[in-house]
């Protein structure tokens, strides 16, 4: 039986559950009923409980923020919030619909590029608000491209749906790119120098024409980068850039971004000390040794250290020790401005790859990023190999962005590896002109893709077309030839040249070739070649060009000898035995070609083996200003087709900078080619030089000549053996500004081409009968005075000398944004005379003291 305490407690909960019921049927109803008066008024299409949402979530309770708070949604162009009775009442304009977003005057700036960037979209909502943020974005855009004059405007043009078109107006402007660069705590350096590193430059008269000129702050940042690393490459290892600061400056015509970028230089190091520290057992201290690139004395290098850290792990890597870390250190002595460099080599944490993700590449496919690197998933982790992975990268072109990123993996001993990447274009289309002293006027198209369906692969399709020249030619690369470090690829062209002007023939040579490229080293490759081509040469005989009529007479233009023998009285003496022919010197005096080029018309099929060795520490490939580069192509021809030789040409070229922006240069080339067989070499495969072996002589204008012609520009026939030597000291040209990219510099050149082993005898009229050529004697014959034989010899005199040619000179050289200009002023210091006869002198060197060359990409 329950007690009376129990009943009391029971009642005291039952009261408590009602008055706590009725309190909440209380509050609902009163927020029922407060909904039941906010009346809304003016929606069409935004639904009347999401309006009165806003007013019943305000905090305080207040219309102005319930306003405020709508109006802030982008739906309305209008909102007003009053009290009528005991309703509150919310009238609403609502914004229109946006039917289609539209640009007018865009030219240099693409469509989607401004789409992308602007936050009115079709079928969204019409705010004034919004379109009038979309145009200051929209300016921000042309600021970044260069162009920061450029007015936006908009207008709507409404439509019968009650829907509005949104239509943005550009007046792109003129290019207003970087205007100043200027660098502060700079004292080791002049500020051009610092200028001359970076791919961004300042505006100036061929701004209409380049694009180097407009500010993007990524490339800023990556030439701060390439800053950086120049000081720390001259011994400045405490360099550092305290800050950049880029400023947009409008001041009528000199408006522009103004890059401020301060340094903190440091003090130049040397290096005091070098070591291998190898804390594992069992390494190989000799072979670690080995891999050290920087030497006590020499200047520190932050290369260098890089260098010598990928050597040292690869090597403890080959000895067993996948997990051995290389941790650098450094000791610097401040006061005797000396660095001591290890290198510690111990034990690192067990840690594996346990997945390599590569994110960001919407073009460029996983395995050409992967194949970068040298580590798997499931290797031990390195960051050694992560970082020259990364380095890598960013050498390829193919990316705007690359950023490695770790992040644990399953287990403690796993990581993952994330590859961020954004692609960027790799494709040219270009267009060339050109003028050379040799080829004259010459144009070129050409497209090439450096990441040809995102594989990795190169591409390039040209064809040239000019005064005396014209073209084709196709190239293929493929960087990982079968998934290893393989350049393979091969090549087809054709090439017709007129070279009348230096010589009194044409050429027409078409083939392909077949390459695959092994570096051994970063600095040593090697790449083995294999060519197929046909080489097709005539002597032109017209009218205009009767370079053969000596041979092959031109009717009712060459002058020849009567068909029939008479006496001083006409009388009949019978048939002359060189009737028909051509009355020789005569024939010879409007041009004509030495009787060996004549012999060697037709084709000749080359079927060619090499092998290129090539080494290279130039610090930049355009523009080098120190280090060394050498190569052998070593040549054996007689694999099938007419030629048969072995040809090998050397050639190697050492950059130093004597002085800030003066670099010195120095050339030593060489070469020789000798038949398989024991017959005479084709006149196509020796060696033709001139302006490219000592400046200051024409083509073909220096070398073995056939002194049997009056004709100089006719007379050379080539040679087996050539050597030669520059030297050249580039410098800037004082007073100019250094993003014109002048330079001047002085030269002396010297070299020779000698040893003649063609043919020397030809039946060119098919006679059987060698004319001017005595038994015994050799090709001894009088062309010119009382004893002249009358008609062209068929055997060359060879005036073969050994003689040193030599030049001096000066050049100007422009970089500019067309392409590499070069105009050469050279004076021959000596050169072979030639001899003389009673027709002149004959078989001198053909001196050429101007030489330009030029061309252009647009």
């Amino acid at each position: 039986m329950m007690s009376m305490t129990g009943k009391r407690r029971r009642k005291s909960a039952e009261r408590a559950i009602v008055l706590v019921a009725t309190a909440a049927g209380v509050i609902l109803g009163g927020a029922a009923a407060q909904a039941q008066q906010i009346v809304v008024e003016g929606n069409r299409r935004v639904d009347s409980d999401t309006i009165r949402s806003y007013v019943t979530g305000t905090a305080s309770g207040s219309p102005e923020e319930a306003r405020r708070n709508l109006l802030s949604t982008g739906l309305f162009s209008d909102v007003q919030v009053s009290a009528r009775g005991g309703s509150t009442v919310v009238r609403v304009r609502e914004n229109s619909v946006i039917g289609r977003v539209f640009f007018e005057g865009n030219k240099k700036v693409e469509k989607a590029t401004l789409e992308s960037v602007v936050e009115s979209k079709e079928r969204g909502a019409l705010s004034q608000a919004v379109i009038a943020a979309d145009v200051e974005r929209i300016r921000d855009v042309y600021k970044r491209s260069g162009r920061g004059t450029a007015k936006v405007s908009y207008r709507l043009v409404d439509l019968p749906s009650g829907r509005s078109d949104v239509v943005f107006t550009i007046d792109e402007g003129d290019k207003t790119g970087i205007r100043e660069i200027h660098f502060v705590g700079n004292s080791a350096y002049s500020e051009s120098t610092l200028k001359g590193l970076m791919s961004s430059s300042e505006m100036n008269f061929l701004s209409f024409i380049k694009t180097s000129d407009v500010y993007d702050p990524d490339r800023i940042s990556a030439d701060l980068d390439l800053v950086r690393r120049y000081y720390l490459k001259n011994g400045y290892a405490d360099f550092r850039v305290v800050n950049a600061d880029a400023r947009y400056v409008e001041a009528g015509e000199q408006t522009g971004w103004v890059i401020t970028v301060t340094v903190d230089e440091g003090e130049q190091y040397t290096v005091g000390a070098v070591a291998v520290d190898p804390r594992i057992p069992g390494v190989d201290r000799e072979a670690l040794d080995g891999q050290i690139r920087a030497q006590v004395g020499d200047v520190y290098n932050a290369e260098d250290v890089e260098k010598t850290l990928v050597g040292v792990t690869n090597e403890v890597n080959r000895q067993g020790h996948p997990f051995a870390q290389v941790r650098p250190t450094g000791q610097r002595d401040r006061a005797t401005h000396q660095v001591s460099l290890g290198f510690v080599v111990e034990d690192g944490p067990r840690v594996y790859v346990e997945r390599i993700n590569v994110r960001g590449n919407t073009r460029t496919r996983d395995y050409v990023i992967r194949r970068e690197l040298d580590l798997a998933e499931g290797d031990a982790y390195n960051r050694v190999l992560v970082d020259r992975a990364e380095r890598r990268l960013n050498g390829l072109g193919f990316f705007k962005k690359v950023r490695f990123s770790n992040e644990p993996g399953s287990a403690p001993d796993r990581v993952i590896v994330n590859i961020d990447v954004e692609d960027q274009p790799t494709g040219s289309f270009s267009v060339a002109g050109g003028y050379s002293t040799q080829d004259g006027i010459i144009g070129e198209v050409s497209v090439s893709e450096s990441n040809f369906l995102g594989r990795g692969q190169y591409v390039r399709v040209a064809a040239q077309g000019g005064q005396y020249a014209k073209g084709f030619d196709f190239s293929f690369t493929e960087p990982y030839f079968l998934g290893y470090r393989l350049a393979a690829g091969f090549d087809a062209f054709y090439k017709y040249s007129d070279l009348t002007r230096y010589s009194r023939y044409e050429t027409t040579v078409y083939g392909g070739q077949i390459r695959v490229g092994l570096p051994i080293t970063e600095e040593f490759g090697v790449t083995f070649r294999y060519s197929l081509y046909n080489t097709e040469l005539r002597v032109p005989n017209t009218l205009k060009r009767p370079y053969n009529d000596c041979s092959v007479p031109i009717p009712g233009y060459t002058k020849t000898h009567p068909l029939r023998l008479t006496d001083a009285n006409g009388n009949d003496l019978g048939p002359n035995p060189i009737g028909g022919l051509s009355v020789y010197p005569d024939c010879a005096f409007d041009g004509e070609a030495s009787i060996a080029l004549k012999g060697s018309q037709g084709s000749t099929l080359t079927s060619l083996a090499g092998v290129t060795l090539a080494y290279s520490t130039l610090d930049n490939l355009q523009r080098p200003s120190n280090g060394f580069y050498a190569e052998v192509k070593p040549d054996i021809a007689g694999l099938g087709g007419d030629s048969k030789f072995f040809r090998v040409t050397g050639d190697a070229r050492y950059y130093k900078e004597l002085w800030e922006d003066v670099v010195g240069f120095v050339r030593v080339q060489g070469g020789h080619i000798s038949a398989l067989d024991n017959n005479p070499l084709r006149i196509t495969d020796q060696f033709f030089l001139g302006p490219s072996l000592v400046r200051g002589f024409a083509p073909n204008g220096l070398g073995p000549r056939d002194i049997g012609i009056a004709d100089a520009r006719s007379n050379a026939i080539g040679g087996t053996t050539y050597f030669g030597a520059t030297v050249e000291v580039q410098f800037p040209i004082w007073g100019l500004p250094r993003d014109l990219g002048l330079k001047g510099a002085l030269f002396a050149d010297a070299g020779t081409l000698f040893g003649y082993d063609g043919r020397r005898t030809f039946d060119v009229n098919r006679d059987n009968i060698i004319n001017g050529f005595a038994p015994g004697s050799g090709c001894a014959y009088t062309n010119f005075g009382a004893n002249a034989i009358k008609v062209e010899p068929e055997c060359v005199n060879v005036r073969d000398k050994a003689t040193i040619r030599s030049s001096v000179g000066a050049s100007i050289l422009w970089n500019s944004p067309l392409g590499p200009i070069r105009f050469d002023y050279a004076y021959a210091l000596s050169k072979d005379e030639g001899v003389v006869t009673a027709f002149g002198r004959v078989g001198k060197d053909q001196i050429q003291a101007f030489r330009f060359s030029g061309g252009s990409r647009f």
